[in-house]
């Protein structure tokens, strides 16, 4: 005869736990447990975060599975000491139930940053998500040479804590070590984790991960493949793979450079054997293209400076075109963030013709007669401003110059579409 399912109630808020932490509230819950934020008074109330594990299945055998998780979660976690990962504080048990302990990070998702985004008409653009790569790459690197594979990698699962610019990895309750390394390792080695552990966000892990419980560093790149994909185009993995040949279309909903658009399709290849093998592969291919050039000198921007230089120019980029000010470009742009930076009025200089420029005439005349269309006549000038300032400027980027002009962003994606369609 089967028992009665265990199903401990939720800590109310203001409890006490080991005589120590403070409850203040419930952070989230799942099939193994729950998530409080919570108070540790020997620590003057420092804020962290309480995970309980409660398994909601049935009798001993739950209770010692989901022990031996905990113990494999708290073993994973003490090994772990990166900035970029939370610390991990303590652990113990009691009431039959059992607690990890670990540092708060006061900050959002990405999925609640995306979100946030959508709600103004926008999602992430190229440059800030090869930046982005390029911060989280080095998190997996040091996991994955600790023998560690994350398994559920998601927009979910990382942060972006307040005041900082450098993302954070969470979650690490499905981590697996990879057993037997020493023991007929390849290239391709890959780990049988078992049946109860088919585990991974549906559409963010890969089929081997999901269908037959098998994980490998390339594994956690594919969910990160996916991630990024997710945060550039706004959309569900789900909607971004065809449902019948289960082959990713993700391009048509974005529009960005051959270059980088291969390394994502690299990183979501459907075979392991076909991925990136390390981070460290991933992030030697993004340093070819990952610097972006704004004027003559190149300069590599940092997540927080993109996201408020956005900000600044979506500010202007809503006012009508008749309030441009009566001079160049290039003040215009500088003109939101006059506050914060000195503005050096430059020198009267001849402007550079078109003809100058490495990009094909008729080319540029059709770009401008597009801009016009969404902007009107001073489009002409923003041609030439751009042309200017970037005389050798690629033709994806003189694109991507132009598109930022169009105040609405659906607008932009069709200006893009029709250029490179």
């Amino acid at each position: 005869m089967s028992q009665s399912p265990i199903v401990k109630a939720e800590i109310p808020s203001g409890t006490m736990i080991d005589n120590r932490y403070i409850i203040q509230k419930l952070l989230g819950q799942g099939g193994l447990g729950r998530t409080y934020l919570a108070f540790d008074t020997r620590r003057f109330n420092e804020a962290c975060v309480l995970k309980e594990f409660a398994p909601t299945g049935s009798g001993e055998n739950a209770l010692e599975k989901c022990r031996n998780l905990f113990k494999r979660e708290a073993k994973i976690l003490h090994q772990l000491e990166h900035p970029q990962i939370p610390r991990f504080l303590a652990c113990f048990e009691g009431d039959g139930r059992l607690f990890l302990v670990q540092e708060f990070v006061d900050g959002k998702t990405y999925s609640a940053l995306l979100r946030e985004r959508q709600s103004l008409g926008r999602t992430f653009t190229e440059i800030e998500v090869i930046q982005w790569l390029k911060n989280l790459l080095p998190i997996l690197e040091y996991v994955h040479q600790h023998n560690i594979i994350h398994r559920d990698i998601s927009p979910d699962n990382i942060m972006l804590p307040d005041g900082k610019n450098l993302p954070v990895l969470i979650d690490f309750g499905v981590g697996k070590q990879i057993a037997n390394l020493n023991e007929g390792t390849t290239a391709y080695h890959m780990s049988f984790v078992g049946k109860m552990s088919l585990v991974g966000k549906v559409g963010y892990a890969p089929r081997e991960q999901i269908s037959l419980g098998l994980c490998s560093p390339s594994s956690d790149l594919y969910a990160l493949g996916v991630t990024a994909v997710v945060l550039l185009t706004g959309r569900d993995p789900a909607f971004l793979m065809d449902q019948y040949s289960l082959e990713w279309r993700w391009r048509s909903y974005t529009n960005i450079s051959n270059d980088f658009a291969r390394v994502l399709d690299k990183l979501l290849a459907d075979t392991p054997r076909q991925r990136y093998q390390s981070s460290k592969e991933v992030l030697a291919d993004l340093e070819h293209f990952g610097q972006f050039q704004v004027t003559s000198q190149s300069t590599v921007l940092d997540l927080p400076t993109v996201i408020e230089e956005e900000a600044q120019r979506g500010v202007t980029m809503r006012q009508p075109p008749n309030q441009y000010p009566e001079t160049t470009v290039s003040s215009a742009r500088s003109s939101s963030s006059q506050q914060q930076f000195p503005v050096v009025k430059p020198q009267p200089q001849p402007q550079p013709q078109p003809q100058q420029s490495s990009l094909n005439s008729a080319f540029i005349q059709r770009c401008q007669q597009e801009l016009a269309y969404y902007i009107g006549p001073i489009a002409s000038l923003v041609v030439e401003e751009t042309l200017a300032e970037t005389p050798h400027i690629s033709h994806y980027q003189f694109v991507e110059f132009l598109a930022r002009e169009i105040p609405d962003a659906s607008a932009a994606f069709e200006f893009r579409k029709h250029l490179f369609s």
